[in-house]
């Protein structure tokens, strides 16, 4: 069987759907893979910056990764601008939606609302609100979006910073994909685990 039955959903099978299933849960295994691709297509996007949206990626998880970043905390930094192609008016929806099965929901919580945060350094200069930030005040992950986007986000567009290679990164992200989705164990509602370990950073 190399495709189903069906052409209309609701006349599926049993054995239409497990066939389904098995070839889905199958396809997820590349997710990593299709994701690491996406990223290189980031150098081909608007820029206007003094470094590519890849670059820009690069860096800020390579500050993630010396501060001594856990692997959520680095994949996550990694992605966090994945959507700028695809979704440019969403994109840190778009991002917070792939990484949200995979990683901490701390993680996904501040790659999310890190757009609203980062207003704080423009928003004034183009008509919008500087504060838009504000809004999320007193939320139990506020302080670590706030530090996520001063430490890794609005400081990496220096095209003379000693960026990590992609490659070095590629084994962290085949890692976290490659867990169970919506695992409780992983995802730790209301867990916060620090942005900067120095003990870890000393090391790399």
């Amino acid at each position: 069987m190399d495709h189903v039955k069906f052409t209309a959903m609701k006349d599926g099978d049993r054995e239409d759907y497990t066939f389904l299933t098995e070839h889905e849960v199958a396809f997820t295994k590349g997710t990593a893979d299709r994701l690491l691709t996406a990223l290189e297509t980031l150098d081909e996007g608007l820029s206007g910056y003094q470094i590519t949206r890849l670059g820009h990626s690069l860096q800020s998880a390579t500050r993630a990764w010396r501060d001594g970043a856990d692997t959520d905390w680095v994949v996550a930094t990694l992605l966090h601008d994945i959507g700028d192609i695809f979704a440019p008016y969403n994109h840190d929806e778009y991002a917070a939606s792939i990484i949200k099965p995979f990683v901490r929901e701390q993680c996904t919580w501040v790659v999310e609302k890190h757009g609203d945060f980062q207003m704080v350094y423009y928003g004034h200069h183009v008509g919008g609100n500087q504060h838009k930030r504000d809004a999320y005040a007193g939320h139990a992950y506020f302080d670590d979006c706030a530090t996520f986007c001063e430490r890794w986000d609005q400081s990496s567009f220096d095209p003379d910073y000693d960026m990590l290679p992609l490659d070095h990164f590629r084994p962290m992200v085949r890692e976290v994909f490659a867990r169970k989705a919506y695992d409780p164990a992983v995802m730790q509602p209301g867990v916060r685990v620090p942005l900067v370990d120095a003990e870890v950073a000393s090391e790399r």
